[in-house]
């Protein structure tokens, strides 16, 4: 199976990830992609800044990869998160799972994303349009009931 976990500053090209994992590779038969972006929040955000503690963080999104292959059937796994300061429009995370069969392949975009959302160690602070501070950005409960379902 081919696998890519990343944690980047620099933004990402999810046509040429998903080439890349599925070029020549006939088994393939369902290619799952989810690209998250920044969102401006009513044109109030200037940037979103995320923070991540390396080494930690490519430690867990390889721990909940391998628990998707556990549960999957999948050929193919890339999981990339960016950090630093993103601007609205920008790509923030790729997930892509390739299955030969569509099922494995969008439930396992799925579990990924729920997991990204709620429990991978990334920290997000808004900076405004007007120059003020936003904050940290807090869980919201529906990423939580999200993450529950896939409790075995």
């Amino acid at each position: 199976m081919l696998k890519t976990i990343r944690v980047q500053d620099s933004p990402f090209d999810a046509a040429a990830e998903a080439e890349a994992m599925s070029k020549g590779r006939t088994e393939i038969g369902a290619l799952v992609s989810f690209v998250g972006l920044c969102r401006d929040e009513a044109g109030t955000l200037a940037t979103l800044e995320l923070e991540h503690y390396p080494g930690m963080a490519e430690t867990e999104l390889e721990r909940i990869a391998g628990e998707a292959e556990a549960r999957w059937p999948l050929l193919g796994l890339t999981v990339i998160h960016r950090f630093g300061k993103i601007r609205p429009g920008e790509p923030i995370v790729l997930v892509i799972c390739a299955s030969s069969h569509r099922q494995a392949a969008f439930s396992a975009a799925e579990f990924l994303m729920d997991f990204l959302k709620s429990r991978a160690p990334f920290w997000k602070k808004e900076h405004r349009a007007d120059g003020t501070q936003g904050g940290w950005v807090e869980a919201k409960d529906a990423d939580e009931a999200a993450l529950d379902r896939w409790k075995a």
